[in-house]
C-alpha cells in the first residue's frame, strides 16, 4: 500500500518503521520540511514529503501531530482520503478546546469538521509508541494486544482494521467517531495493554 503519515515523533516515527517493515510504500512529512526528516528516511526508506504529499497518498494517510496543528493543516488535500487519527487532545499542550472538553464533540469528530470530505478513523492512539515497536504479535496469539477502531466509513474502518491486524494486535470495532470518546484519554482503554476481550470490557465500562 502507499501510506501518508503526517508526524515523526513518536507514534508517527514508529509506524513509519513498522509499515516500512511490512513493505509499505510510506512519505513521511512535518512541520518542519522534508530536509528534517533525512535521518528516517534514510533508516527505513521512507519517502520524506510535503505534507500535501503524505495526504495525497493513494491509500490511507495518518495523522500523528499536536491537536493544535489540526487546523492548520491544508484541509483540501485530504479529501476523499482515509485519514486516521492517531491524535489525542492535552489542554496542557493544545490549548482549550471548549467543545472537546464539554463532550459536545469527541476529538475525532472535531479533527473530521476540520478536515471536511476525509473518511476519519480513530486508532493508535492508546498504545503507547515503544509498544506498537515491540510488543506485536501473531494473530492468535494468547493476550495479544488489541487495539480500538473508531469511524463512521465501514469501508475506511475496515481497512484501518486490517493494518492494525497486520502490525500484530487485535483491531476492536469501538463503534462511531462519536462514540470514539471512550478510548480518549483518562478512559480505561488508554495507555493500557489490553486483550480484545479487556478492550471491550473497557469501552462498555464508560459512561457518558
Amino acid at each position: 500500500m502507499r501510506i501518508g503519515i503526517i508526524g515523526s515523533g513518536h507514534i508517527g516515527g514508529t509506524l513509519t518503521r513498522r509499515l516500512r517493515d511490512l513493505g509499505h510504500e510510506v512519505t513521511v512529512a512535518n512541520s518542519r520540511g522534508p530536509e528534517s526528516l533525512r535521518d528516517l528516511a534514510a533508516e527505513t526508506g521512507a519517502v520524506p514529503g510535503t505534507v500535501e504529499q503524505a495526504a495525497r497518498s493513494d491509500d490511507f494517510v495518518v495523522l500523528a501531530v499536536p491537536l493544535k496543528a489540526v487546523p492548520k493543516l491544508p484541509a483540501s488535500a485530504f479529501e476523499g482520503r482515509v485519514v486516521v487519527d492517531a491524535d489525542n487532545y492535552y489542554p496542557q499542550r493544545d490549548g482549550s478546546v471548549p467543545e472537546i472538553e464539554d463532550r459536545s464533540l469527541t476529538s475525532s469528530r472535531w479533527t473530521a469538521g476540520h478536515l471536511e470530505g476525509a473518511r476519519v478513523v480513530k486508532a493508535f492512539n492508546t498504545i503507547q509508541a515503544p509498544h506498537l515497536l515491540e510488543k506485536g504479535r501473531p494473530a492468535g496469539t494468547p493476550d495479544r494486544i488489541a487495539l480500538p477502531v473508531a469511524g463512521d466509513d465501514a469501508e475506511a474502518k475496515r481497512l484501518v482494521m486490517e493494518v492494525v491486524d497486520a502490525l500484530g494486535f487485535d483491531p476492536v470495532d469501538a463503534g462511531t467517531l462519536d462514540e470514539s470518546w471512550r478510548q480518549q484519554p483518562e478512559t480505561p482503554v488508554y495507555g493500557t495493554d489490553r486483550d480484545a476481550e479487556g478492550v471491550r470490557r473497557g469501552l462498555a465500562e464508560v459512561r457518558p
